[in-house]
């Protein structure tokens, strides 16, 4: 079936599943598990991980934004849903109708969505979302702001035609190693508790209080589990780079070889002449590029698994192709199947070469690159 693809994506259901096990034996038990399947679940596919983790018991997912919500309900997921970031007011019947959750980032959200509910004649069920520090959505409550966001979150928790379901935050380095950082994520983690206990202190009830994102399922278990774990890049097999969860990487990024030349030595290669070759060199003409989402900022500075090697990659990537070098690879020909990234070719390497993250790479695998299912 592959024969005839540029280059596609291999997605294994079976590494998402295992890692969806490995993750829940890491959070205590009683602590719901929410499946973050936003971005069209990090490139893997929204509704077939949705429909995977359904199946497989998990208690809630996350998506970005209406649209990627209703996708999922569209393809008959029924479980709850969390929409993360901010929909507008006007559309708080198709929110209730279709029975999402949303979370609530400000007072004047809280009023738009309180307005409109009762217009309708219906309930929303929303999560408030804190800001502790991230500086992004939430009713901002860190320093000289606690008291005033403290009071509008708890205003906004009495408004009429909000039924306030759950309270949450997200932590923004505890992902990352350091005491600075520790200290960090552990000041956002107090001032957290502190606007919960405030809030209930004032009568408002929260059966679900969650935070823990990807770095604090991985450094703060089981201390900031509270009711509800949300694991991000972890569920596709990224993040854990000590590997004490036993992940899996649950996308290869595959192509092939579309044809091998050999230039003299001083042969300039691609656009803006930014390789040249020292040696008599075998090069080979990959079938992937950055419009199928291999960052050209990567371009010279990392190698992919072929012919039971690695072949480096030369010159400036184009939209459609790359080059590699297969001088030292001498059994490798056209036709050849090459993983870009996957379990021999790290991912994590691409995104270090690139300046960015794992997040971004998996995303940016583009809509015109097939998805197959294949568990490896």
């Amino acid at each position: 079936m592959n024969e005839q693809k540029r280059c596609w994506a291999e997605i294994s259901p079976a590494n998402i599943l295992h890692n969806y096990r490995a993750l829940r034996a890491a959070i205590p038990e009683g602590c719901r598990f929410l499946g973050v399947v936003k971005a069209d679940a990090y490139g893997h596919g929204a509704l077939e991980t949705a429909q995977l983790l359904e199946d497989a018991g998990a208690d809630y997912l996350a998506v970005a934004c209406l649209d990627e919500a209703l996708e999922l309900r569209r393809g008959g997921i029924t479980m709850p849903i969390l929409i993360l970031g901010h929909t507008p007011g006007t559309y708080t019947k198709a929110l209730a109708e279709h029975n999402i959750t949303q979370a609530v980032t400000g007072i004047q959200e809280a009023e738009a969505f309180s307005a409109e509910a009762l217009r309708l004649g219906t309930t929303l069920r929303v999560h408030m979302a804190v800001d502790t520090g991230m500086s992004r959505i939430g009713f901002l409550c860190t320093g000289r702001d606690y008291e005033r966001g403290t009071a509008e979150l708890i205003r906004a928790c009495g408004l009429p035609g909000l039924e306030v379901e759950g309270v949450f935050t997200h932590f923004a380095v505890s992902d990352e190693a350091g005491e600075e950082n520790e200290r960090y994520t552990r000041e956002q983690y107090r001032v957290f508790l502190a606007v919960i206990e405030a809030a209930e202190a004032a009568g408002v009830s929260f059966k679900i209080r969650h935070c823990a994102n990807t770095g604090a399922v991985l450094h703060y278990m089981p201390e900031f589990a509270l009711d509800m774990a949300r694991p991000g890049l972890l569920l596709y097999g990224y993040g854990d780079d000590e590997g004490k969860l036993g992940l899996r990487p649950c996308m290869r990024l595959v192509t092939r070889v579309l044809t091998v030349k050999r230039y003299a030595p001083g042969t300039t290669v691609s656009y803006g002449r930014r390789f040249t070759t020292e040696r008599e060199t075998r090069m080979g003409v990959l079938g992937v590029g950055y419009a199928d989402g291999l960052p050209r900022l990567s371009s010279n500075k990392c190698a992919y698994s072929v012919g039971g090697g690695f072949a480096p990659q030369r010159g400036s990537i184009c939209m459609d192709m790359c080059m590699v070098d297969l001088t030292d690879l001498p059994d490798v020909k056209a036709g050849d199947e090459v993983e870009i990234f996957g379990a021999e070719s790290d991912l994590n390497a691409i995104s270090r070469a690139a300046q960015t993250i794992p997040y971004e790479l998996l995303c940016a695998v583009s809509k015109r690159v097939p998805r197959v299912v294949k568990n490896f």
